[in-house]
């Protein structure tokens, strides 16, 4: 029954992709199912149709799905090259949510931390604040930006070594975009309900993207 109803479902979406009520209800419907049961696979119709909105349906239902969505990683790496920044968005979720420690999968996720966009920078913030460390170190394993790795593997050492805030700060007022979103993300994995003043301080940055993350992480704290 959850195949057939699956199906319907995504039949619908293929159908009715310019008609964003039907649409977001189907995805919605069709999230369930796959919770439910339905194959996830399937939804790689969608993830590889040529309509914007259905791939952008395909990605969100993969950021919702968690480790749901591991059978399919070896789409994530076209989705976070799209040229459709609310795909990239979603993308960078879906890597973050299902866990994985694949180097490469992760090291394309960092690399968006310079992404054009400032939503999808702000969501690969997320992704430096709340990956595993395993994750993290799996991604600094295969990334070839020398920077970008050197910034990756400072946020995993930071997971077990004693840490200086003012190494945090110092990189928080630095001139290098890239460093100042590190540094944002560590004050995030270094603060707790009793001390925020690292994010507090990120909260002053001039990047919108930075600002508005840690004033969320705050919020998230309290």
């Amino acid at each position: 029954m959850h195949t057939q109803t699956g199906d319907d479902l995504i039949a619908r979406v293929l159908a009715h992709a310019n008609d964003d009520d039907v649409l977001g209800s189907a995805a919605n419907d069709l999230l369930e199912e796959v919770f439910a049961g339905y194959p996830v696979d399937n939804l790689r119709r969608l993830l590889r149709s040529d309509h914007e909105k259905i791939v952008r349906t395909g990605a969100w239902l993969l950021s919702e799905l968690g480790e749901l969505a591991v059978p399919l990683a070896d789409e994530l790496p076209a989705l976070l090259a799209s040229p459709l920044r609310q795909v990239r968005f979603f993308a960078v979720e879906a890597v973050l949510n299902a866990g994985d420690a694949d180097g490469p999968l992760a090291a394309r996720a960092l690399a968006l931390v310079r992404d054009g966009d400032d939503a999808v920078r702000w969501k690969v913030l997320s992704f430096l604040a709340a990956a595993e460390t395993e994750q993290l170190a799996a991604g600094a394993e295969a990334l070839e930006d020398a920077e970008l790795k050197g910034l990756t593997e400072w946020l995993v050492r930071l997971d077990s070594e004693e840490v200086d805030p003012r190494e945090v700060v110092a990189r928080l007022e630095g001139g290098d975009r890239t460093a100042r979103m590190f540094a944002a993300a560590a004050a995030a994995r270094l603060s707790d309900e009793e001390d925020t003043n690292l994010l507090a301080h990120a909260a002053t940055a001039e990047d919108e993207e930075i600002r508005s993350f840690a004033l969320e992480q705050i919020d998230d704290l309290q």
